[in-house]
């Protein structure tokens, strides 16, 4: 039997979704994005599972497409399996290596990302005429800006993991072979807090993203207005456990 490209680990309300091909630096081919897919459904159907980290084996993040096989197919939830899929959670890129190509379009696909000092990132795809096509061009720009994506997209050259962090791609930086445990400590901090508010906030950002700041005032009043009760439930914990002033 052969080994399953994706594994999936429940740590205590953290879910882990590690992509595991270690031989080709964690190409992603058809088998490995249909795992993908049911791995991220699977962390949004447990009600349980608050907060979903994405990472993979052997010191490498995720090489993109895999290129020797080219097996891939344009389903629904993306090229990859994932990078069209929504979730309602919070979810983190553990980085290690490279997180090239397709790698970094899974890498954005994520809220935030936790990167070591070893890891390297990349539109590498340029360099063998394949497209962006599993969100990079609609990610990159939104977390680094027009002109940073730009050049990243039309280069391909590599960025090292201080630079991804002085430009905000990386949200963390870390010694390197730490970065999952440091994702996961993060993914504590967020799973710490009352989760209803914290998702309807979360939905609040992405909604308004690309519109006018009027319909994005609009879309947050919305969210915000269905987590109320969550709202008057934390004022009064606030007031019996609070001193006055704090």
């Amino acid at each position: 039997m052969a080994p399953m490209p994706v594994h999936y680990e429940r740590i205590g309300n953290v879910a882990v979704v590690t992509i595991a091909n270690p031989a080709t630096r964690n190409a992603i081919d058809r088998d490995t994005a249909v795992a993908l897919g049911e791995a991220w459904r699977r962390f949004e159907a447990e009600d349980d599972a608050v907060v979903g980290i994405l990472t993979g084996v052997g010191g490498t993040f995720c090489s993109g497409a895999d290129l020797k096989t080219m097996d891939l197919a344009d389903v629904p939830d993306g090229w990859l399996g994932m990078s069209r899929l929504h979730v309602s959670k919070p979810t983190i890129a553990a980085v290690a290596g490279h997180c090239v190509a397709g790698g970094l379009e899974l890498a954005l696909w994520c809220d935030l990302r936790v990167a070591g000092e070893d890891a390297v990132f990349g539109c590498y795809e340029r360099r063998f005429g394949v497209p962006l096509v599993d969100g990079g061009t609609v990610r990159l720009p939104l977390v680094v800006g027009l002109s940073r994506a730009l050049d990243m997209i039309l280069t391909g050259r590599s960025v090292s993991a201080r630079e991804a962090h002085e430009i905000g791609l990386v949200d963390r930086l870390v010694d390197a072979d730490t970065e999952l445990e440091a994702a996961l400590d993060l993914a504590e901090v967020i799973a710490g807090f009352p989760q209803p508010t914290l998702r309807s906030d979360r939905a609040s950002i992405y909604a308004a993203v690309g519109h006018p700041i009027r319909d994005g005032l609009a879309s947050e009043n919305r969210f915000g207005s269905t987590v109320l009760r969550e709202a008057l439930r934390g004022a009064a914990e606030f007031r019996e456990t609070r001193a006055p002033g704090l």
